[in-house]
């Protein structure tokens, strides 16, 4: 009960939302914009709840005109798998949502033409959160996906490309189909804006990522993926080698052979403690 209670506490209704829901009332539109809006505080709840499960430190739930969104405070160094079931917690809470509906339409407790309209509704967020576009629930999961096998840069960068070209199809579809749907181009407005501005902070987003993975909270990365170094490369070419989910021994070599092995905490502290920015990898070998 009392995760609850701070889960609730963490909700923010974005100030444009009040003023929809006020517009709403004056033109007789209350009741769907509020279905919409529950629709989509559950999606919410439902990526909070799975967060709190895993102990993730949640920042804000926050309900906007055309969405929601749950900031975590993890930056992306939390296990694949549990990153995983936390995305899919929002997309899953439709399942229930319109199994339910369908069962009080069974039983006659919802008349037909709401019941239809909140299965719209549901399929709509859901279909619509699926596709490939940062920050939505689909680009999120591509994000994950390219994590599999790519450094965490190279997966970030990959991402924002096909969401740029994901979100360029979409908008070309739109402007085939229904060129006069405001609302719609206003979501797509939306979306080019964040995908713009992740983009522009894509290596301070890198740099958090290091640095919450020598800071913040240690979690238990169970996959052991060494890197292999050549005694030249920076610490920095080292570091942008980095992966979510696997813990990283360094392992140097000069002319094809073993030199050294590092722990991935070591380049960490070297870089940022002790402001190593222009070392190489082989000038720690001889200091630690």
């Amino acid at each position: 009960m009392n995760r609850a209670i701070q889960l609730l506490q963490l909700i923010y209704i974005h100030p444009l939302l009040w003023i929809i829901i006020a517009l709403s009332i004056a033109t007789a539109h209350f009741l769907e914009v509020c279905m919409l809006i529950g629709i989509i505080f559950i999606h919410e709840m439902g990526h909070a709840v799975a967060a709190s499960f895993f102990s993730w430190r949640i920042k804000k739930i926050t309900l906007l005109p055309f969405g929601g969104v749950a900031e975590m405070d993890e930056h992306g160094n939390r296990p694949l798998k549990e990153e995983t079931i936390v995305v899919l917690a929002g997309p899953l809470q439709h399942v229930w949502m319109v199994a339910l509906a369908y069962i009080l339409f069974t039983l006659h407790l919802i008349p037909k033409d709401l019941f239809l309209l909140f299965i719209s509704y549901n399929a709509m967020i859901f279909v619509f959160n699926l596709f490939p576009v940062w920050p939505l629930d689909g680009g999120k999961l591509v994000f994950l996906l390219l994590s599999l096998k790519n450094s965490f840069p190279r997966a970030h960068h990959q991402t924002l490309l096909i969401s740029f070209f994901s979100l360029g199809f979409f908008s070309v579809v739109i402007l085939l189909a229904a060129p006069l749907h405001l609302n719609v181009w206003f979501v797509i407005a939306f979306l080019f804006f964040s995908l713009y501005h992740e983009w522009k902070q894509r290596r301070f987003i890198f740099m958090r990522f290091l640095l919450e993975r020598y800071y913040g909270k240690k979690s238990s990365l169970q996959t052991l993926k060494p890197i292999q170094a050549n005694e030249q490369d920076l610490l920095i070419h080292v570091l942008e080698k980095f992966q979510r989910g696997c813990k990283h021994p360094i392992i140097v070599k000069a002319d094809g052979k073993e030199k050294g092995q590092l722990d991935e905490n070591e380049v960490l502290h070297a870089y940022f403690t002790e402001k190593r920015l222009t070392d190489k990898i082989s000038d720690l070998l001889f200091s630690y």
